[in-house]
């Protein structure tokens, strides 16, 4: 049996949800918030949110009046979200190398939900279902990590206590992964997880956008969509279409 994929394994896993259980809901709504009045598409739009993990995006545009639909590679974040479904909100497990034979008015990649492979053609077979899922004249919104800042404020090892579990962090940049290694222990047994996503930086985006016929719009540096500095801001926000 082929060995799982690191986001195969702990995006599935139960204590995933537990070391991020504080993620902060508030600033992703306002994120949203902004997102969608910079975007102006009519409240009727269809969105489809790729990588959507338990839903808390998807769910939120759904409550803003959105038709969406949810798509994630692990069945278990799908299990849950589906608890949330109605008519005009869906979820679906689909790996997001692959082509729904759907489109949409827009497409959207939030939380750094990209750059997980290590074959760069599965990236680009990503990028390529990314854009065939776009109606003529839809948008697509990518929100990866910029490189560069998490490089100058990475914190090379910390631990943290959540739910009773002390979760050990170790950070590494090199030129080609942004690597989080987990440690835990928990009912007697011992966990070892890995985070890893390409540094990517935006020239990498923009060399593979055009190759899969995408063009960037706007470039924002983080979510209150203020203007990109490639050495200032904590994030590397792309429309495009």
């Amino acid at each position: 049996m082929a060995t799982q994929a690191w986001f195969e394994s702990w995006f599935d896993s139960p204590y995933y949800h537990v070391l991020y259980a504080d993620r902060d809901q508030q600033e992703a709504q306002r994120f949203i918030d902004k997102l969608m009045t910079t975007l102006d598409l009519p409240k009727n739009a269809r969105l489809l949110d790729v990588a959507c993990g338990r839903g808390r995006h998807a769910i939120y545009l759904n409550q803003l009046g959105y038709d969406v639909k949810g798509i994630d590679l692990s069945q278990k974040n799908i299990s849950h979200a589906q608890s949330y479904a109605n008519d005009r909100l869906q979820f679906q497990q689909h790996d997001m190398r692959k082509t729904l034979d759907e489109k949409f008015d827009g497409v959207l990649n939030l939380f750094t939900s990209f750059g997980y492979f290590e074959d760069d053609a599965d990236s680009l077979k990503a990028l390529y279902a990314f854009r065939s899922h776009l109606q003529v004249g839809g948008v697509g919104v990518i929100d990866f990590l910029n490189t560069p800042w998490v490089a100058k404020h990475l914190i090379p090892e910390e631990s943290v206590i959540k739910e009773g579990i002390q979760f050990d962090i170790k950070r590494r940049v090199d030129a080609r992964w942004i690597t989080k290694e987990i440690a835990f222990e928990t009912g007697g047994e011992k966990f070892q997880f890995q985070e890893r996503v390409r540094a990517l930086h935006l020239e990498d985006f923009k060399h593979w956008l055009s190759e899969v016929g995408l063009e960037i719009k706007a470039i924002y540096g983080d979510y209150t969509l203020s203007d990109y500095n490639p050495l200032s801001s904590s994030r590397l926000i792309l429309i495009v279409q």
